[in-house]
């Protein structure tokens, strides 16, 4: 999968106080991010960042994104800009982390989610404000008051939608 947004971070090269970072999204960036998420425009995106290396090989990304977005109204179509800015944490680990030998991972409800990959030694911190970015677009955003109104039924749609048995009774009164 090629990536829009991608700023990997060897973990190797972390201290054990761990880095922080600031990343911003290029005009082209965001054109493409734009386009993957189907907004009509992404003006800006940028997060601080901080990667911190944990016990047992696990690393936690923490920081806020802020982005400013436009997205279409899924009544009107209009246009709606809105503002984000959102705090998160992630954690990673190796790629065999939760591997116990079987290929299966075992989840609960009421447990952490498991961690992220690493993979090939990095951690993709613009893949991970990405990710994040879309868990917070509105999913069905509407501008104020929009109301959807089904379209109203045609007059003959009505004359179509009569029983089908109907046509069969009929067909036994003309045998008759």
């Amino acid at each position: 999968m090629e990536v829009e947004f991608s700023r990997p971070v060897r973990v190797e090269r972390l201290g054990p106080a761990g880095s922080d970072f600031e990343i911003e999204a290029t005009e082209a960036e965001r054109r493409a991010l734009a386009g993957r998420f189907g907004l009509v425009e992404l003006s800006s995106l940028s997060a601080r960042l901080r990667l911190k290396p944990l016990s047992g090989g696990l690393v936690r990304l923490s920081g806020s994104l802020s982005a400013k977005v436009v997205q279409s109204c899924v009544v009107t179509l209009q246009p709606i800009a809105s503002s984000l800015d959102v705090a998160f944490e992630l954690t990673y680990g190796p790629e065999d982390a939760d591997d116990d030998g079987d290929g299966e991972i075992e989840l609960t409800f009421e447990g952490d989610d498991p961690p992220d990959t690493i993979v090939d030694g990095a951690i993709d911190m613009g893949e991970a404000v990405a990710e994040q970015l879309a868990l917070e677009l509105n999913p069905f955003p509407r501008v104020p008051g929009a109301a959807f109104e089904p379209p109203a039924e045609a007059p003959d749609m009505a004359e179509e939608r009569r029983n089908p048995f109907a046509a069969l009774a009929g067909m036994k009164e003309k045998k008759r």
